[in-house]
């Protein structure tokens, strides 16, 4: 059995804040990644009444060998999605929400218009709500790109995930120079960027540094490392586990690096405290 350090533990505790969040999800049919990706972070976010909406179903057509996520064939788009997801915002309140997607290979634009109904949905309902999306890389597709750039969320997320080397064994289906070529793709479009990397898949520090520096590079403004951690017994396994100190490092590096804001630390996830982005 593996041995998990006693500093990645995290309480449970569920609370009437929690139980709220959980049914206003299912009085509404509506996914969150919290739940399908297993995220350590659920009883705390729902606690304070945060969930990030995940649209386009629950069946993701790739196979990453971090994620937690279900894959297969998915199900045609729901789309009257948007309008329960901006119900969802409505009722908890939310000052600011995040939404992100499976990859969705199968539809010709990637989803990206699902995204931008969405953003849309909750901008007409909830207009003090700012909006963070987090997106795949819609196959390299400006077009999909120009889509939900137009719909104006306030941040867009994509997350580079690991260092080139580990592409082939943890992402076999994506590209780490096409999703550089996102991140640029959306400054070049004038919308604040944020990326995100798991660490503990057995990258090399020196790796890290290149890839954060790789990050910066393309502009992007906001950066999220976490440790990594296994969603399920048949996920890619847990090769180190960091210590808070190591953290510091690297975002000792990152704020050198010139970016605005690095979040660093094990349970730090892209949605995770995302509101701190716009918080200066």
């Amino acid at each position: 059995m593996e041995h998990i350090p006693s500093w990645i533990k995290k309480k449970i505790r569920v609370t009437d804040e929690y139980r709220s969040v959980v049914s206003i999800i299912r009085d509404l049919g509506l996914n969150t990644v919290c739940e399908s990706a297993a995220c350590p972070n659920i009883y705390e976010c729902f606690g304070r009444k945060y969930a990030t909406f995940m649209i386009l179903g629950n069946v993701c057509t790739r196979a990453c060998r971090f994620c937690g996520v279900g894959k297969g064939t998915p199900l045609p788009p729901d789309f009257n999605e948007a309008d329960r997801i901006a119900e969802a915002v409505a009722r908890l309140e939310l000052r600011f929400v995040v939404v992100t997607s499976v990859t969705r290979d199968d539809l010709p634009d990637g989803g990206a218009s699902v995204f931008s109904e969405t953003v849309r949905a909750i901008r007409e309902r909830n207009r003090k709500t700012a909006i963070e999306i987090l997106i795949p890389d819609f196959n390299g597709r400006t077009a999909s790109l120009d889509e939900v750039c137009r719909s104006g969320p306030d941040i867009i997320s994509h997350n580079m995930e690991t260092v080139p080397s580990l592409y082939a064994s943890i992402r076999p289906r994506s590209s780490y120079r096409r999703s550089l070529d996102i991140l640029a793709g959306i400054v070049q479009r004038n919308r604040p960027a944020k990326s995100g990397l798991m660490l503990g898949l057995g990258e090399t520090n020196e790796e890290i540094f290149s890839a954060m520096e790789d990050v910066r590079n393309t502009g992007c403004s906001y950066l999220v490392l976490g440790q990594y951690l296994k969603p399920s017994r048949t996920a890619a396994p847990v090769r180190r586990y960091l210590r808070d100190e190591e953290f510091a490092i690297f975002a000792r590096r990152g704020a050198e690096q010139g970016f605005r804001k690095v979040f660093a630390g094990t349970f730090f996830r892209t949605s995770y405290l995302a509101e701190q982005c716009l918080a200066d």
